[in-house]
C-alpha cells in the first residue's frame, strides 16, 4: 500500500489558517459534527455550512453534486456515517458498506470535479485487522482483514483512503484522513438498538435504578478491551487536520489507554450509582479482542494530545444524559462494544 508516513512534517510557521473559508461539515449536526462545528466557530470560521439529509441525501450522485453547487464550500470535512455497534453492524452489513462507500464515492468526486481546496475524511478504528498488534500503528492498517462483524463498515471507509491516495496523485486533491477511536460524550446515540458499549450501559444503569431492576445484562464476557476517546478532544484532533494536513496520510486519534469491557462497566455502574448485579451473556459477541492506539503520528504531525480523562469524561457523559434523557423506555440488553 503506497500510503505512509511519507516523512512529512508539518510547518508550524507556515499553518494555514481557515478562518475565511466556506466549510462544510457533513454530519454537522451529529454527535461528532456538533463538537467540530463548534470548534470552527471557536477558531473565527464564520462560514460553516452543515447539508441536511432531508435536503441531501449524500449517497446519491445528483444531491451530492447539488450540494456542492449550492454550497460552494472551499474545504468539506466528512464525517456523516452510517454506523453502530455490533448488533447494529450484524444486522445492516450491506446498508453499512454502501451508505459509507456511496457518500466517500460521490464527495470525493465533486471535491475534483469543483476545485476544492482541501478534503478531510473521518475514517473508522474498525478498519484495522482483526488482529493487529497493540498499540495499532497506522503501518498495520492493510495487514490484514477486519473483525468480522464489522468489516463491511470498515473496509469502506478504508476504500475511502485509497480513494484520496490516488486523487492526491492523480489531480493534487489535497485531503486528510483520520482514525478516530472509539468516542463518547454529551449528545452520543442512546438508542439501545444501535448505541455503542458506554452510552448502552449507562441507559441501561439509569433506568435499571429507576425501575428498582437487580441487575444489568451486558453483551459478550467482558474480556475485550477498547479505548475511548472524548468527543471534543476528537472534534479538536480533526480540526487541526484541516488546518495543517494536505496528503491523506492516516493519523491515529485517540488516547494512548485501553480498558476493558468489564472494568469500563464496573466503572460506569460506579458513577451511575447502580447498586445491582451485572450479568454478562456469553452467546453474545466481544467483538475484536483489544483496541488501542499508537498515538505518536497525531503527536508529531499535528501537535495533539488528548486532554480528558475517561472518568471526567464519564461523569460529563452521564449529568448531559440524566438532564436530557427521554421517559424512560422498557429495559433492554445493554453493551454492544464494536
Amino acid at each position: 500500500m503506497p500510503i505512509s508516513d511519507r516523512s512529512f512534517m508539518p510547518d508550524q510557521d507556515a499553518r494555514s489558517s481557515l478562518v475565511g473559508a466556506r466549510v462544510v461539515v457533513t454530519g454537522g449536526a451529529g454527535f461528532l459534527g456538533h463538537e467540530v462545528v463548534g470548534a470552527l466557530r471557536a477558531r473565527g470560521v464564520a462560514d460553516v455550512l452543515v447539508p441536511r439529509r432531508r435536503e441531501f441525501d449524500l449517497t446519491r450522485e445528483h444531491d451530492v453534486e447539488r450540494m456542492f453547487a449550492t454550497m460552494r464550500p472551499d474545504i468539506v470535512m466528512h464525517l456523516a456515517a452510517e454506523v453502530g455497534g455490533i448488533g447494529a453492524n450484524q444486522l445492516n452489513p450491506g446498508r453499512y458498506f454502501y451508505s459509507n462507500m456511496a457518500m466517500a464515492l460521490h464527495l470525493i468526486e465533486g471535491a475534483r470535479q469543483h476545485s476544492l481546496r482541501k478534503f478531510v475524511q473521518v475514517g473508522t478504528i474498525c478498519s484495522y485487522p482483526r488482529d493487529t498488534p497493540v498499540p495499532f500503528r497506522e503501518e498495520d492498517l492493510w495487514n490484514g482483514y477486519p473483525e468480522e462483524t464489522n468489516a463491511p463498515y470498515g473496509v469502506a471507509k478504508k476504500a475511502a483512503l485509497v480513494m484520496l491516495d490516488a486523487y492526491r496523485r492523480q489531480y493534487g486533491l489535497a485531503s486528510a484522513y483520520l482514525l478516530p477511536v472509539n468516542l463518547y460524550g454529551p449528545r452520543d446515540n442512546f438508542d439501545l438498538a444501535s448505541s455503542h458499549v458506554i452510552p448502552a450501559l449507562i441507559r441501561k444503569c439509569l433506568e435499571a435504578i429507576e425501575c428498582g431492576a437487580p441487575e444489568i445484562v451486558c453483551w459478550g464476557t467482558g474480556s475485550a478491551s477498547r479505548e475511548f476517546l472524548y468527543v471534543d478532544d476528537a472534534a479538536e484532533g480533526i480540526v487541526r487536520a484541516a488546518e495543517t494536513l494536505d496528503e491523506p496520510v492516516p493519523v491515529n486519534l485517540g488516547t494512548g489507554h485501553e480498558i476493558g469491557i468489564r472494568a469500563l462497566t464496573e466503572l460506569i455502574v460506579e458513577l451511575c450509582g447502580f447498586r445491582g448485579r451485572i450479568a454478562w451473556d456469553a452467546s453474545r459477541p466481544d467483538g475484536q479482542p483489544r483496541r488501542c492506539l499508537d498515538t505518536a503520528r497525531a503527536e508529531r504531525m499535528l501537535g495533539f494530545r488528548a486532554k480528558v480523562e475517561l472518568r471526567d469524561g464519564l461523569r460529563r457523559t452521564i449529568e448531559w444524559y440524566r438532564n436530557n434523557r427521554p421517559a424512560s423506555a422498557p429495559a433492554r440488553e445493554a453493551g454492544p462494544t464494536r
